[in-house]
């Protein structure tokens, strides 16, 4: 009797579990659509891809749709541009935010709190309400259609504040920081040399999702970087859709190499994030 209730019980977590992976790759597949649509689309003629039904299985033209793209925008020069900006970015943003982070977490000061909320609050203000206000410091500056007017805006922000102050208040334990004191280390030491090894799974999901938004950021460099020859990757594809007819196959393959850097990017910062997660869990 025992032996058939634990034969049933088998069968319902696997039924269960059969069940959860099914669902798990729906969405999978459900995520994966449209990006495998976009590539469909980019290797297609216009006349293909508007026919009903709309072709579902990729074409033979992704090359000949790539070269339109680069006779009409400088591609490689504008993917080279938004490399700087998002790497620039990202490890500014990683060494101030940790920086600000460790300090709001394991350092005592006066106002400390009430200096965090109000950082907090910052991240309810929609960043259009700036735009007029810091395009008129980069005028100012003299840094119009420069990177550097891209770059240093964006290299510290709320919510990297908050995410770091949150995972080393947690994961970074009061004892070590007190030995470390009480052995002479000073507090960048202590930050440089203890928090930062030992924070390694938020340092590469903030690198994540800073460097994906800088990378697709739009409004703000197109506000700045009137020149061709500073424009990002997002801005120079906007110039393809300045045809009287919309060429959707080459707009497509321009969106589609564009993706393909950050999602190479994500997957090694991602397999960064899961062993450094996998080294924790060891060392504890």
């Amino acid at each position: 009797m025992a032996q058939v209730k634990k034969e049933t019980g088998s069968s319902k977590f696997s039924v269960k579990k059969l069940f959860v992976y099914l669902l798990l790759l729906f969405g999978s597949l459900a995520s994966l659509f449209p990006f495998y649509y976009m590539f469909v689309m980019a290797t297609r003629l216009n006349r293909e891809i508007n026919q009903v039904p709309p072709p579902f299985t990729p074409g033979a033209d992704l090359v000949n749709n790539f070269l339109k793209v680069l006779d009409s925008i400088d591609f490689f020069g504008a993917m080279w541009n938004s490399f700087v900006v998002s790497f620039s970015v990202t490890i500014g943003t990683l060494f101030l935010c940790s920086l600000a982070g460790y300090t709001f977490a394991k350092l005592e000061f006066k106002g400390k709190n009430v200096l965090f909320v109000m950082i907090l609050v910052t991240m309810m203000v929609p960043p259009q309400l700036g735009l007029i206000p810091q395009y008129y410091i980069i005028t100012t500056l003299g840094w119009l259609n420069e990177l550097k007017a891209v770059i240093i805006p964006g290299l510290i922000n709320a919510f990297g504040i908050f995410w770091m102050r949150q995972y080393m208040k947690e994961g970074l334990p009061g004892e070590i920081i007190e030995a470390a004191k009480i052995d002479g280390c000073s507090n960048f030491r202590i930050y440089w040399n203890i928090a930062v090894p030992m924070t390694l799974p938020a340092f590469a999901t903030l690198g994540i999702i800073v460097f994906m938004h800088v990378w697709n950021d739009f409004l703000w460099p197109l506000v700045v970087l009137r020149d061709p020859s500073v424009h990002t990757l997002q801005v120079a594809l906007r110039a393809l859709n300045d045809a009287r007819q919309m060429d959707y196959g080459m707009i497509m393959s321009g969106t589609f190499w564009a993706t393909v850097p950050l999602i190479i990017v994500f997957l090694l910062f991602n397999r960064l994030f899961i062993e450094s997660l996998s080294e924790g869990a060891v060392k504890s």
